[in-house]
C-alpha cells in the first residue's frame, strides 16, 4: 500500500508536464498540416510571384504581387492574350545578384517561399503575354504600326504601355510558331527583352516551349488598393484568330 501511495505522489508533478507536451504536439501537428496544405496549394493550384521589372507595364507594375494559376496548361487551355509565368528558355535573363546564403533570416524566407506563403524569388522565371500559339505567323507591323497574327491586326491600345519607344516597339520582324512553342511579348514593348530580342539565339530562337510554362496570371493581389482580376483582351476574340487556344 505504501508503495502505491508513493507511486501516486510521484505521478502528480508529472501531469502538468504531460499536458504541456500534449499541447505542444497538437500545435506542431497544426503547423505541419497548415504548411503541407499551403505547399499543396502552391504546387498544384496557385502560386504568388513578385514583378521585378517594367516589361509588362502598365498592366503589371514593379512590385506588384501576382497570383498564378498552376492549372494551366495541365488541365486548362492557354490562349492568345493570356499573361503567363514561364521558366527562362535559355539565357533570356542577364546575370543577376543572388541572395546571400548567410543573410539574416534568409532561411526563414526560403522556407516560407517553399510552402507558398512568400512570393517566389527565383531569378529564372519571366512574365509575358502570349501573342502567338502553334501555327501562327506573327508580324510587325502593318501600315498603322499594329502587330498582326495570321494577317489579323491586333488592337492593343487597352494594355500597351503609353508613350512607348515606338522605334523599338515597331521594329520589323516575322515569325512562324512551330508545334509546342509560344511567341511571347511584353506590354511595355520598348522595355521588354521578349521573343523579338532572341530571334537569332539558339536553340529556340525566341520561342518559349509550352513545357516551360509555370501557369497563367489570374490576378494582382497586392497592392490591395489595386487588386484586380487579369482577363484576356477582347482583341484576341476576333473571328480571324480562331482557334485561339494552344492544342492539347
Amino acid at each position: 500500500m505504501g508503495s502505491d501511495v508513493g507511486s501516486a505522489r510521484r505521478d502528480r508533478p508529472r501531469r502538468p508536464q504531460l499536458r504541456k507536451w500534449g499541447l505542444a504536439r497538437e500545435l506542431i501537428a497544426v503547423v505541419v498540416v497548415a504548411a503541407l496544405l499551403s505547399w499543396g496549394i502552391k504546387t498544384f493550384l496557385v502560386q504568388p510571384f513578385n514583378i521585378p521589372s517594367g516589361s509588362m507595364e502598365n498592366t503589371l507594375k514593379i512590385g506588384d504581387r501576382i497570383m498564378v494559376s498552376k492549372l494551366s496548361p495541365q488541365w486548362r487551355e492557354l490562349h492568345r492574350g493570356d499573361i503567363i509565368v514561364f521558366h527562362d528558355p535559355g539565357d533570356w535573363l542577364k546575370e543577376q545578384p543572388t541572395r546571400s546564403a548567410f543573410s539574416p533570416f534568409g532561411w526563414v524566407r526560403d522556407g516560407l517561399e517553399f510552402i507558398g506563403l512568400a512570393p517566389a524569388a527565383k531569378d529564372d522565371d519571366l512574365v509575358k503575354r502570349i501573342i502567338g500559339i502553334p501555327g501562327d505567323t506573327v508580324k510587325c507591323c502593318d501600315a498603322q504600326g499594329r502587330i498582326t497574327v495570321n494577317s489579323v491586326a491586333l488592337d492593343e491600345q487597352d494594355y500597351l504601355y503609353p508613350n512607348d519607344d515606338l522605334t523599338r516597339a515597331r521594329e520589323p520582324f516575322q515569325a512562324t510558331v512551330p508545334p509546342g512553342y509560344l511567341w511571347m511579348m511584353g506590354d511595355h514593348r520598348g522595355d521588354s527583352e521578349d521573343s523579338r530580342a532572341h530571334r537569332t539565339q539558339p536553340p529556340d530562337y525566341g520561342l518559349v516551349p509550352v513545357a516551360n510554362v509555370v501557369g497563367r496570371v489570374v490576378m494582382v493581389a497586392f497592392p490591395l488598393g489595386q487588386a484586380r482580376r487579369i482577363q484576356r483582351p477582347s482583341t484576341f476574340d476576333q473571328p480571324g484568330l480562331q482557334p485561339d487556344a494552344v492544342p492539347q
